[in-house]
């Protein structure tokens, strides 16, 4: 009797290490972050209001509803048209398994709007309501690191007037990996102007602050033409040819004085 006891105690205390060893094992693994940002490119509307109720990213294997990870369900308007020259805002940072990633998604609700001269308009988006936008960027999670993107809305090309006069966004979205993309920055006199980054037929728009600054952020490595259009018509147009951009730096072009025409 006594030696069955010593050999059931002995079975307890292997067990336990058993235990113990695989859950000090699973405890090691390390998941990835993933975050994204939403930034604009400029447009002539007061306000573009979006207000995003899901956000969801596929994992690479078959395409079916299983594959789809919820990050967020917190509903929250984004003025698209603050988040400029560098600005972004938060959309979601969330812990991921490691692995490949192919494809985001966004769902919209009710409220999106445009402002124009002070009124709100609903604004219309096919099928974000429902399916949502998707949006297709392959991406890799490694364990332990942190992966950022920016979803860059171009508001211009996006919202269109039908002629009922309804508004409506078929979104035009550039996703940009932060790790592989530089910036260029600079500062016009005087302060109001537009600037554009221009390589091979891909062009990054701004508009300049109330201090004639700008930022172009998201641009992949590479050498480009740095258009800057003035506001005023009595300043002619300036352009910098071989810009370089290399991915994690800021390319500054200093103080650009503007010429009279």
């Amino acid at each position: 009797m006594r030696k069955s006891l010593h050999l059931m105690a002995l079975s307890v205390i292997i067990l336990s290490l058993v235990l113990f060893c695989c859950s000090k094992s699973t405890s090691t693994k390390k998941d990835g972050y993933l975050k994204i940002y939403l930034t604009d490119t400029p447009t002539d509307f007061d306000e573009v209001n979006i207000v995003v109720s899901e956000v969801w990213v596929h994992k690479a294997s078959d395409d079916t509803l299983a594959n789809w990870i919820l990050l967020d369900s917190t509903v929250a308007t984004y003025d698209l048209l603050v988040l400029r020259n560098g600005a972004l805002a938060l959309l979601d940072s969330s812990q991921l398994d490691p692995g490949h990633y192919t494809q985001l998604r966004l769902k919209v609700t009710d409220g999106s709007n445009v402002v124009v001269d002070g009124e709100p308009h609903d604004l219309q988006i096919p099928s974000g309501y429902t399916s949502g936008i998707k949006l297709n960027h392959q991406f890799t999670i490694e364990e332990g690191r942190v992966y950022e993107l920016i979803l860059d809305f171009d508001a211009e090309k996006s919202i269109i007037q039908k002629g009922t006069g309804e508004y409506q966004m078929k979104p035009v979205i550039r996703v940009i990996a932060v790790a592989t993309t530089g910036e260029i920055e600079g500062t016009t006199d005087p302060a109001d102007a537009q600037a554009f980054a221009i390589i091979d037929n891909d062009t990054v728009q701004t508009a300049t602050d109330a201090t004639g600054y700008f930022k172009l952020i998201g641009l992949a490595e590479g050498l480009y033409t740095v258009n800057i259009v003035p506001g005023d018509a009595l300043y002619a147009d300036t352009t910098f040819s071989d810009v370089e951009v290399v991915a994690g730096q800021t390319t500054d072009l200093g103080l650009i004085e503007l010429r009279l025409k």
